[in-house]
């Protein structure tokens, strides 16, 4: 520090105390303390212990902990970060100085207070300090009135009247305008009918067709759209079924026919004609079976819209609960179809997985395949010689797992639904699917308001366990003495070993220091030094008039006497006698 002084700002002199000092020697000046005792200053990162002989302070007897209010502050800011996490922007440094100063203290028994609140009861709760955070009453909504829900049922009866309305006129728009086409469509072909062969391409110019059979594919669309926008089932399909079968004798002349009626090279053409008919009735049973489910799903999508507009919000329920059950149920398969419903694979109460409940169909073509691999390495594999190889190869083929097909069905029913509520709810938002396996019985936190008492914090224990770390500083992690044992260990380390001088240091023990403030500090330290003196001593614990600023007060006053330029320590003099003679300064204080 003098370095820094003289050499880079070139101050002509200065002069060193010490706080502690100062805050005594202007208590003694004011009667609080004598010219024989102790001055401990809990300060704010350090702690000291000088005792004072006729006026003058011994630093050889001095005693240093580095244990302050800076520690508490920090002990009780942690104490309240752990306590109350959500709250923990709320605890700065300065509010939280705020409150050890307000509300810590110590106490006289530490074992016997932590057991008080350990226990409960009225004595700690009268003890206990709560601070009210800002916190605002969210605003109650009051249930409606029955006229209020009356006249919101009207406005909802009025609002689903009108989307009828809306939804019958544009559908009768439609059947009119498929109506027109299609009379204009029969009316064409009529007329076209009777236009002799060579006039044909000129009139099918003027008509925007190109011919005769792509006038009658657009009737055939604009019937089948007519029959859905009226909502019939297809009137025609018994007639294309009859015409079908009727063509296929003229198509396939040799599927009737005996094979040992045929030759070798009709029985060819036979087997070409059954794989061909074959092939076609496989493609009409997928398409009629595509055209049945469009159906049923265009029928249960207008039966959904015919209940939206008759009660939207009893429709929009009716939906969510049926996406949940339906979310739930297909969720619940795939953890059995994993693990048997078990997160971690483990079955713990008899459940298995897919892998371990095979039924009875699945078990039986395990056994056919393994019998056949078997059997495969056994002279000629003559396998596909006789039909009943054919019937074993299905038998063997077939998947007979039925949960499979109702997964399906319940995957696409809860697709529509999910495909619906997108539709006619904004706010809806599909669950993403479960990547990682949860139990079925998790359900999901319910939210809870926050109310006055979250917002509430108390200061129970913490009252007196961070101001204790002034006498056990092991507390925090620090492995140095107390205040009381401090006092000991600076009366020992006195060159001087006067019993009379020992007894009036304790007699005379000066608290100074921000936390010299904490209630309870003075009988908590008499009791502790009392405990290391001989039975009968005299012990008296007194505190400075104001020890915060007493110091400055003392300072000042020092600064101020005629002799303080002779207690200076000049520019002069550092250059001239160095740093190591600082060192060995000794200030006298005289105020």
């Amino acid at each position: 520090m003098a370095e820094l002084l003289f050499e880079t700002y070139g101050v002509p002199s200065i002069a060193f105390g010490v706080d502690a000092a100062f805050s005594y020697m202007y208590n003694q000046q004011h009667g609080i303390c004598e010219k024989d005792g102790l001055a401990i200053c809990p300060g704010f990162t350090t702690t000291h212990v000088i005792p004072f002989v006729d006026g003058e302070p011994v630093y050889k007897g001095c005693c240093r902990t580095n244990i302050g209010g800076y520690h508490v502050t920090d002990n009780l800011k942690q104490l309240l970060s752990l306590k109350y996490p959500y709250h923990m922007a709320r605890f700065t440094w300065e509010k939280v100085e705020d409150l050890k100063m307000e509300h810590c203290y110590i106490a006289s028994d530490y074992a016997l207070e932590a057991r008080l609140f350990q226990k409960g009861g009225k004595e700690a709760e009268d003890k206990t300090r709560c601070w009210q955070l800002p916190w605002v009453p969210p605003p109650t909504e009051e249930p409606p009135s029955e006229e209020e829900m009356a006249r919101k049922a009207a406005i909802r009866e009025r609002q689903g009247q009108r989307l009828r309305e809306m939804a019958e006129a544009k559908r009768s728009s439609r059947i009119n305008e498929l109506e027109n086409q299609l009379h204009g469509l029969e009316f064409l072909l009529h007329q076209l009918g009777q236009v002799k062969e060579e006039e044909i391409p000129s009139f099918l110019s003027d008509t925007g067709y190109v011919s005769k059979q792509e006038i009658e594919s657009t009737l055939t669309k604009v019937s089948q759209s007519l029959r859905k926008a009226k909502g019939e089932p297809k009137a025609e399909q018994v007639e294309n079924e009859e015409k079908a079968d009727s063509s296929t004798s003229e198509k396939y002349p040799l599927i009737n026919v005996p094979d040992n009626m045929l030759t070798p090279e009709q029985l060819k053409e036979k087997k070409r004609q059954v794989f061909l008919k074959t092939t076609t009735e496989g493609r009409q049973r997928a398409k009629q079976k595509r055209f049945e489910e469009e159906l049923e799903r265009e029928k249960k999508n207008q039966q959904d819209e015919e209940r939206r507009l008759e009660n939207p919000e009893l429709y929009l329920e009716q939906m969510r609960t049926k996406y949940k059950e339906l979310y739930e149920k297909v969720e619940q398969r795939k953890r059995l179809k994993t693990n048997g419903g078990h997160t971690n694979g483990n079955s713990l109460s008899g459940g298995v997985g897919r892998g371990e409940r095979l039924n009875a169909a699945q078990r039986e073509r395990m056994r056919l395949l393994t019998t056949a691999a078997f059997d495969r390495g056994k002279g000629e594999d003559t396998f596909g010689a006789k039909d009943e190889d054919w019937q074993l190869y299905k038998l063997m083929s077939k998947d007979n797992d039925n949960d499979d097909d109702g997964a399906d069905e319940d995957e696409a029913e809860l697709a529509r639904v999910c495909s619906r509520l997108q539709e006619i709810d904004p706010t809806f938002v599909p669950k993403p699917e479960s990547t990682s396996l949860q139990p079925t019985n998790a359900e999901a936190p319910s939210f809870c308001p926050l109310t006055k008492e979250d917002y509430q914090i108390v200061l129970g224990v913490e009252r007196f366990r961070c101001p204790e770390i002034l006498f056990h500083p092991n507390l925090v992690g620090i492995d140095q003495a107390g205040l009381d044992e401090m006092t000991g260990v600076s009366i020992r380390r006195l060159p001087s070993k006067d019993e009379g001088l020992e007894d009036r240091l304790t007699s005379s023990i000066f608290m100074t220091g921000g936390c010299s403030l904490f209630p309870g500090i003075n009988e908590r330290l008499e009791a502790g030094i009392r405990m290391l003196r001989p039975c009968g001593a005299p012990i008296k614990v007194v505190r400075a008039l104001d020890p915060v600023l007493d110091a400055w007060r003392g300072a000042s006053i020092y600064a101020a006497n005629l002799q303080f330029p002779q207690q200076t320590f000049t520019r002069a003099d550092y250059y001239d006698k160095g740093e190591d003679w600082l060192r060995r300064y000794q200030l006298r204080y005289t105020l």
